[in-house]
């Protein structure tokens, strides 16, 4: 039987899934956590290398001469060292649309927070001040109707066409921007330029893969294009903003509010200006994580090892 080895479980599977599946396709070793300095010792009879994010460098994967198959168990896989798996041979499988519903769901989460501090003020009910209010009904910030207003995507990949969906059942109008427009057109959609994009959105919602060209793309310039009672929100990825810039525009009034679900550094530093901005709701990056979502995670991660023994190897994002 092949060994498997699972760097970073606990995540995925904190204890309300099961294992079992995986486990009966060979020998199976799970570890909650594994740092990068840890990870070529643990891995080091592995058949089968699976990672969430436990980082698999190059010089990793030199060190382990048995490895014959890595499964990122996420769609992301900039954690792996494509490079050296490809020389070596090595598939690399991911988990592409297991969260998509998840992912639209907090989008709009976000979004409604931002619109209605729901929290807030079932907080200060909490707090009593509803029963020593002299008025019947009373709001702590300004609240807001999407009916009507301009949904901004960045991104109309599969996540992005359900948040559409979404917007367009609120009454909002849609527009995007995306790399595809011919290939992926959607009907009540309008696809315009970055800017534009921006400049006329009153909710910019960001849902494009991360890389070189838009690292940080998010910056002061842009920014200062939108409009003063615009939101920003990010289920994507953290590095697609300056954190700094964004933390500036939010103190200097420059956008309304923002709502994040990822941030550059994941866990975050203490200090990270976000943190403190005003007008921020930071969640630790849950879009993913809800049980029926992380179950498509866990079915599809163990078909691909499952593809992968029967010598198919699907989702496969080498191309040798």
């Amino acid at each position: 039987m092949k060994n498997i080895v699972v760097l970073d479980g606990y995540t995925l599977n904190p204890g309300d899934l099961d294992w079992g599946p995986l486990e009966a396709l060979g020998n199976v070793k799970v570890y909650d956590r594994t740092q990068e300095k840890d990870v070529a010792a643990r891995a080091k009879d592995a058949h089968i290398l699976l990672t969430n994010k436990s980082v698999i460098s190059g010089a990793t994967i030199q060190q382990l001469p048995e490895l014959a198959y890595i499964g990122v168990m996420a769609t992301g896989y900039n954690i792996v060292d494509i490079a050296a798996a490809k020389a070596r041979k090595i598939p690399v499988t991911n988990v592409p649309a297991y969260s998509t519903a998840s992912v639209a769901q907090l989008t709009f989460a976000l979004i409604l927070e931002l619109c209605h501090h729901t929290g807030l003020h079932a907080g200060s009910v909490r707090a009593g001040e509803w029963s020593s209010s002299i008025d019947f009904s009373y709001w702590k910030t300004p609240l807001v109707e999407l009916e009507g207003k301009t949904l901004g995507i960045v991104g109309l990949g599969q996540i992005g066409q359900a948040v559409a969906r979404i917007g367009l059942a609120f009454g909002m109008k849609v527009v995007a921007h995306h790399r595809h427009p011919d290939r992926d057109k959607m009907e009540g959609v309008t696809f315009v330029d970055l800017a534009t994009c921006f400049r006329e959105s009153d909710v910019v919602s960001l849902h494009c893969p991360l890389n070189q060209e838009n690292k940080e793309f998010v910056n002061t310039a842009l920014l200062h294009t939108m409009k003063k009672t615009a939101f920003l929100v990010n289920t994507s990825r953290g590095p697609l903003i300056q954190e700094a810039d964004l933390a500036a525009a939010l103190k200097e009034g420059v956008i309304a509010g923002a709502a994040l679900d990822v941030l550059s550094t994941e866990p975050p530093a203490a200090d990270n200006p976000l943190i403190s901005a005003p007008g921020t709701i930071i969640t630790p990056h849950i879009a993913w994580a809800t049980q029926a979502a992380r179950g498509r995670l866990m079915h599809t991660t163990v078909e691909n090892v499952r593809s992968f023994l029967e010598g198919k190897t699907q989702n496969n994002i080498i191309r040798q």
